[in-house]
């Protein structure tokens, strides 16, 4: 007996997580049709070569015919006309958060927040296998979490995006950390208050014997971590109480014992939070101070998370393409100076106006894509404001701009849509334009 025996699923979107989506669904009973935008996908191609039908070319009512449910890939928004047809219809509206939920097996941990996912759900799951625990990061971390839920391990760690949070009804993790709230995704949302709601939704099932980990120091994500009804606990980047994770003279410290875990291995202030999160969600989940410790000694975070490329004639280059919002190109800069920040993208209907904050920590600012403008008007009169065609481009004219032992920062806060496929293009793309000045040798 599989777990959707009887239900006529229709998946939107044959990309990696709609794909993986209709596979799961198949293999678990559902008859499943995919509706696809795109008849370029190769994600379709591949879908119909195993037998799972596969209509494209734009999404349309008829795709609708007969189906029990309906599985938005994480990227279609609420307000999308096939998903507002099938709540007309009265289906039901089920995301990957909510498959993985139904099928999952063994207890698993979930993290949220604005910026700071993939790392902590890294260190999380490198922790638990410290203690000697099988334990798998997954979501939207890239690997699917209904896929993972049907594989044989001890626990999971799911990295939850607002946009599956938001379709989900049965997501119930053991141990839950919301790690900071800031504005973004609005295009997709609508308003702030409904990302809030969404990200509020990792919570919203647990009880009794569940935890919720919250930030401290981040005044909105504290007032929505207070509203679980579940036990609460927190983290902080200062001092810890007695039962806080927190950080001391740069040194990761648990509050309950005491215990020094030692530096986080890359040490800026957003790793150092996310390292407290790990800490104070893998204490809560049952594991000992010192697998944490193990795992934070030798963690890695993911590319385009803060990597340094290469240094050029004393000027270091780093990438931080993943910086997608305001929130996140702050955190980047930190207490940095002598910082020239490649900024613009896609705003995603988000305020960039909080990137002024930065100005006094600027040598220079180089603005792209369709935000150009934006980031101009925020900048310009405190810091010298140059604006480039490309990422190429920007990466030569911030070399120029930019003072021995300072340093080009890549934090966009924008996504990256309208000049690349993905973040990930972007952040490769600067790197080898940072190698290839590196190959130049002097400036021009």
């Amino acid at each position: 007996m599989g777990a959707f025996d009887g239900e006529q699923a229709v998946v939107v979107g044959a990309g990696v997580a709609g794909s993986a989506a209709a596979r799961v669904l198949v293999a678990e009973g559902a008859t499943v049709r995919v509706s696809e935008s795109s008849p370029e996908r190769s994600g379709a191609a591949e879908l119909r070569a195993e037998g799972i039908e596969v209509a494209d070319g734009g999404h349309a009512l008829e795709h609708l015919d007969g189906a029990t449910i309906v599985v938005p890939s994480p990227g279609v928004p609420p307000h999308a006309e096939i998903l507002i047809w099938a709540r007309e219809r009265g289906l039901r509206v089920w995301g990957e958060l909510e498959l993985g939920a139904r099928l999952a097996r063994v207890p698993y941990l979930a993290v949220t927040g604005t910026n700071g996912k993939t790392t902590t759900t890294g260190l999380l799951a490198a922790s638990l296998r410290a203690a000697g625990l099988d334990a798998v990061a997954c979501g939207n971390i890239g690997r699917a979490f209904p896929t993972t839920a049907r594989e044989h391990h001890d626990v999971l760690v799911v990295e939850a995006s607002s946009f599956q949070l938001a379709t989900q009804e049965s997501f119930r993790p053991r141990v839950s950390v919301l790690l900071n709230l800031a504005p973004d995704h609005l295009d997709w949302h609508g308003s702030f208050e409904a990302y809030a709601a969404a990200k509020a939704r990792i919570f919203s099932r647990q009880g009794p014997g569940d935890v919720h980990v919250g930030n401290r120091d981040d005044e909105g994500a504290a007032a929505v971590s207070r509203s679980a009804l579940c036990e609460v606990r927190w983290f902080t980047t200062g001092e810890p109480s007695a039962q806080d994770a927190g950080v001391s003279d740069g040194r990761l410290v648990a509050g309950w014992s005491g215990a020094d875990l030692g530096r986080v291995s890359i040490d800026t202030q957003g790793v150092r939070a996310d390292a407290a999160a790990c800490l104070a969600a893998a204490h809560a989940f049952g594991i000992e101070d010192e697998a944490v410790a193990e795992a934070i000694s030798t963690f890695r975070p993911e590319p385009h998370r803060g990597e340094s490329v290469v240094t050029v004639e004393g000027v270091r280059f780093v990438d931080n393409s993943k910086a997608t919002n305001p929130h996140a190109s702050i955190a980047a800069v930190g207490d940095g100076d002598g910082v020239v920040l490649i900024a613009g993208g896609d705003a995603k209907g988000v305020d960039l106006s909080p990137l002024g904050s930065l100005a006094p920590r600027l040598s220079g600012v180089v603005a792209i894509g369709a935000a150009a403008g934006q980031i101009r008007s925020v900048f310009e009169g405190r810091v010298l404001v140059r604006d480039a065609t490309s990422i190429e481009d920007a990466t030569r004219i911030a070399f120029e701009m930019a003072s021995s032992g300072g340093t080009v920062l890549l934090a966009p806060a924008c996504a990256s849509w309208d000049m690349f496929a993905d973040y990930t293009e972007r952040g490769e793309r600067f790197a080898a334009a940072a190698r290839a000045l590196q190959k130049e040798g002097a400036r021009t």
